[in-house]
C-alpha cells in the first residue's frame, strides 16, 4: 500500500461538468445526468400536480389554471428537449454497454480506436435523431398545440 498513488479532485463541480481534454463522450455524461435530475425532478412535480385532485374539484381547478402560464409552456418545451436527449443517449449507452457497440477488442493504447472508429458514428447518428425529435416536438409545441 506504500506506492498507491492518490489523486485528489481539486476541481469539484467543475470537474464533473467541464470534460476537457477528454472529448464530446465526457460533455454527454454531464447533460445525460443533468437531463435525467431534470425529469426526476419534473415527475415529482407531476405526481404532487395530480395527487391535487384529492382536495377537490376547486384545488384541482385553480392548479390546472395556474400551469396555463407562459413560464410553463417553456418547461414542457424543456421537458421534451430532456426527454428526446435522455432517452437516444440512453439507448446509446445500453448499446456501448451490452457491447453492440463496441467494436473488436485491441491493445488499450490512446486514442483508443474502438471509440473513435465504432462509437463515435454511433454517438452522431444518436445526436442528429435527437437533434430531429427535438426540432419536431418544438414545432408542435410552438405553432400546433393550443
Amino acid at each position: 500500500m506504500a506506492n498507491e498513488t492518490r489523486h485528489d479532485n481539486r476541481l469539484g463541480i467543475l470537474g464533473w461538468l467541464a470534460g476537457g481534454r477528454w472529448g464530446i463522450e465526457r460533455y454527454l455524461y454531464s447533460i445525460h445526468r443533468i437531463t435525467g435530475v431534470g425529469l426526476l425532478l419534473f415527475f415529482m412535480m407531476h405526481i404532487f400536480e395530480s395527487s391535487l385532485r384529492a382536495f377537490g374539484p376547486e384545488t384541482w381547478i385553480a392548479a390546472m389554471d395556474s400551469l396555463k402560464h407562459p413560464l410553463f409552456k417553456i418547461g414542457e418545451s424543456l421537458v421534451f428537449c430532456g426527454f428526446a436527449f435522455h432517452a437516444l443517449n440512453g439507448i446509446r449507452l445500453i448499446l456501448i454497454e451490452l457491447g453492440l457497440a463496441v467494436g473488436k477488442a485491441e491493445e488499450p493504447i490512446y486514442p483508443y480506436r474502438s471509440s473513435i472508429n465504432t462509437q463515435r458514428p454511433l454517438l452522431v447518428v444518436i445526436m442528429i435523431l435527437s437533434a430531429l425529435l427535438i426540432l419536431a416536438g418544438g414545432y408542435d409545441f410552438l405553432f400546433l398545440a393550443h
